[in-house]
């Protein structure tokens, strides 16, 4: 199986799915029972509500932020992104879809770098969602 370049603009069919006004509408983009995990968060995130709480949360951190690449490889989508949070800070990582058979979402992963940068991100997402979707679901920063 070889990797594939996508050629659109990286990230242009997440960042719509990301972007969709309604609940209903994000979710028609997931399989029945998906799951996101995180370097951001002790646990998963499961279903749709709390995976869209969860980047809406999210979106409000970052200053800036790009896709930088994308390529697929079977059932898997691959998007590397760099940005800016938390007052600037350098904020990199790589965001990978897994799909179903149907080309439905059933899992996501999202990992950041560098550390300082993770555990600041993670204290701020559980100072924004509090326990909302799952108690200890976010790491503290020392």
């Amino acid at each position: 199986m070889t990797m594939q370049q996508t050629p659109q603009v990286p990230g242009a069919t997440w960042r719509a799915i990301i972007k969709r006004e309604s609940l209903e509408a994000f979710a028609s983009a997931f399989a029945e029972d998906p799951v996101l995990v995180a370097s951001v968060a002790n646990a998963a995130v499961h279903g749709v509500p709390a995976i869209r709480a969860f980047f809406t949360a999210s979106a409000d951190i970052y200053e800036t932020f790009a896709f930088t690449s994308e390529a697929s490889l079977g059932d898997n989508t691959f998007l590397e992104w760099k940005g800016s949070a938390l007052g600037g800070k350098a904020i990199e990582g790589i965001t990978i879809l897994a799909h179903d058979a149907a080309g439905l979402i059933e899992r996501i992963e999202l990992y950041h770098r560098p550390l300082a940068i993770v555990l600041a991100f993670a204290s701020e997402l559980e100072h924004r969602l509090g326990e909302t979707l799952g108690i200890n679901l976010f790491a503290r920063a020392p």
